[in-house]
């Protein structure tokens, strides 16, 4: 499988992710072309210690020259089929490389690994596509923003309807803590569990969060309400900007006002953190979240990814929007919340 794919200028192969000078050297490059956290070797390796799902990346080389790099994660679902996803449980990845023609081999590799390993379709998470590819252009948007200079600042830069929430939420009775302990995570899980759970969604399995957490750099805030968490996110620290990632809230979050301090707190940390902008992540278009994040005065940008289905297979369909899964999820959502709990990372593991 180390063979080149195309003997040509750029020699493309799979990268050999057990060899530490190998992950360096990938790791130099990302760096260098100012890739995203989900382009790091470490976050593939992360998400297969946490999920089981298979680690692996193209690299285009010129010579002796890192010239090019994809990284992947081969998925794998009962339900949903097997694909390969730059980058899996990511919001952003693709090929990474310095020139088009680099980046075309690259992705004509990942068609033919793809085919290799039988999967039935390639997810790219961002970079260029190629013809023949479908571009999804409107799905999804994302959000960031700077962070203002301190604290009140911050408050005043909140369009005036969601400051009044954030002044609510300041005076209530919330505690706020941050950190990576097992206290910490065990209280993120049981709220991020429930939160999906009521979303109708499977959790993932937690050792995916652990793994996430010793890897990279990133902590989780929690709010409590009389001892008892109610918000709590994971966030990750990358090129100046915190992206809280996965987060939640109980029943009692929307009453307590409890994920609106959550997130102004977190904009308050990062900024004395170092941080110099709030990346508030993904959302589909026209969704609940997407306009959440507009009431906080984020302006949705267009995110731009790629999808390609091995010729003669059915498309993968794991879009929790798709009309297909409704009668799933308003199942899910009916289930005891330890029945969720047990079953549910069994499910996420493959959703990728």
């Amino acid at each position: 499988m180390n063979a080149p794919f195309v003997m040509t200028t750029d020699a493309v192969r799979l990268a050999e992710l057990t060899q530490p000078d190998e992950c360096a050297r990938i790791e130099a490059f990302v760096a260098r072309q100012g890739g995203t956290l989900f382009h790091s070797p470490q976050w593939l390796q992360a998400v297969e210690r946490g999920t089981g799902q298979r680690a692996l990346g193209l690299i285009a080389e010129r010579g002796e020259e890192l010239a090019g790099w994809m990284p992947l994660t081969e998925l794998h679902s009962p339900i949903f089929g097997r694909t390969l996803a730059s980058s899996g449980f990511a919001v952003g990845g693709g090929a990474l490389a310095g020139d088009e023609a680099t980046a075309e081999r690259l992705i004509v590799a990942v068609e033919e690994l793809a085919q290799r390993l039988s999967c039935t379709s390639v997810e790219l998470r961002g970079g260029p596509a190629r013809t023949g590819w479908d571009l999804l252009t409107e799905r999804y948007c994302g959000f960031v923003m700077p962070l203002a200079e301190d604290d009140e600042a911050q408050l005043a830069a909140i369009p005036r309807k969601q400051r009044a929430e954030v002044r609510k939420s300041l005076g209530a009775d919330l505690e706020v803590s941050v950190g990576r302990d097992e206290a910490d995570r065990a209280a993120h899980y049981a709220v991020y569990a429930e939160s999906v759970r009521n979303l109708g969604t499977p959790v993932f399995p937690r050792s995916l969060f652990d793994a996430v957490l010793d890897a990279v750099d990133a902590d989780i805030l929690t709010v409590r309400h009389h001892g008892v968490p109610v918000s709590s996110v994971l966030s990750f620290y990358h090129a100046g900007a915190v992206m809280p990632y996965w987060g939640g809230g109980t029943y009692a979050a929307r009453r307590l006002r409890s994920n609106d301090r959550m997130y102004y707190e977190l904009m308050c940390h990062a900024r004395r953190k170092g941080c110099t902008s709030f990346d508030f992540g993904r959302s589909k278009t026209g969704t609940g979240p997407y306009s959440y994040k507009k009431t906080w005065g984020f302006e949705p940008q267009p995110l731009t990814y790629a999808e390609w289905t091995v010729p003669g297979c059915e498309a993968r369909d794991a879009d929790p929007l798709s009309p297909q899964h409704q009668s799933r999820i308003a199942a899910w959502k009916q289930l005891p919340l330890a029945a969720a709990n047990r079953l549910g990372p069994l499910i996420a593991r493959g959703l990728g």
